[in-house]
């Protein structure tokens, strides 16, 4: 039998299988695994039936433990800060979802987020639990996400971002870089920054690369199209702020400029949009391409 329960939501649950120890029921194991979540908490979510073994049966407090046992559980949030702007479908069919994403919103459970994120929304929306984002794209940044609506078709177009078979254009306002020439091609290194949650430039083989274009001169900042070559974390936002024109209104870069757990303004929006996705469908083999209908302009 599958996993058939759900959350509220219709998110699909964690998984962890068991570590090795000494621990007498699942419960025990699941509280000193998860030093965040109190036993309290645990035997809560057993009592709502949120938290399930392999076979999709709900797990109570006096389980025995057994190394490598598939648990499955709902992650939750006590209390989570609405984000008042919603996506937008902008292509609904068997295989595939394209959302336009609002600035603030995650587009995966993680951390402070769980219902308040794309993934959770969309699949409340539409009661699709098989839902899975193929890309990801931070949560400051607004635009298209491709999502695979269809487990058995997922690994095909999943392929198309392993294998760089997926073009995508971003947007941004930063400001002008007169003393350069475009098209600009910037490759660096880009390894984990300090706090943790930054990214940084170092000396060292290239992994991460990006065209950068003028789209429009508008005094003394210029709208520029991103060609992102690779996917590293954070990478357009490190590579123009590293050519002097950081991203308007990026928190991050290129110094740190609010706490990590700050208060989101939502009348400072970072200034970057995934603004297109095109391919070739690997099932039909016809060109595909999806425009994000959000500007970065007042």
């Amino acid at each position: 039998m599958s996993v058939t329960a759900r959350s509220p939501s219709s998110l699909r649950p964690s998984t962890l299988h068991l570590p090795p120890g000494d621990w007498a029921t699942v419960l025990d194991c699941l509280a000193a695994h998860f030093p965040a979540i109190g036993r309290e908490q645990w035997l809560q979510r057993m009592a709502r039936g949120r938290v399930l073994d392999a076979q999709g049966a709900p797990i109570d407090p006096q389980q025995p433990y057994r190394v490598g046992l598939r648990v499955h559980y709902f992650r939750e949030v006590a209390v989570e800060t609405p984000i008042p702007f919603e996506a937008t479908v902008l292509h609904l069919d068997e295989h595939l979802l394209v959302a336009d994403k609002p600035h603030f919103l995650p587009v995966m459970p993680a951390g402070e987020y769980v219902e308040q994120t794309l993934l959770a929304r969309l699949a409340k929306r539409l009661g699709n639990a098989d839902l899975v984002p193929l890309h990801r794209i931070d949560r400051h940044t607004a635009g298209l996400v491709l999502f695979s609506t269809n487990p058995e078709s997922r690994g095909r177009y999943q392929a198309l971002f392993r294998e760089r078979r997926i073009d995508k254009c971003y947007e941004a306002l930063a400001p002008a870089l007169p003393q350069l020439a475009f098209p600009l091609l910037r490759r660096t290194r880009l390894v984990a920054g300090e706090p943790f949650f930054r990214m940084r430039e170092e000396a060292g083989a290239g992994n991460s690369e990006t065209r950068i274009e003028v789209a429009e001169r508008l005094g003394e900042l210029w709208r520029y199209a991103l060609y992102p070559i690779t996917g590293k974390k954070h990478q357009l936002r490190v590579h123009l702020a590293a050519l002097g024109a950081p991203i308007c209104n990026d928190p991050f870069y290129p110094e740190v400029s609010d706490a990590a757990d700050a208060a989101d303004d939502y009348a400072r929006p970072l200034k970057l949009l995934a603004r297109g996705l095109a391919f070739v469908d690997p099932l039909g083999g016809q060109s595909r391409r999806f425009e994000s209908r959000l500007s970065l302009l007042p």
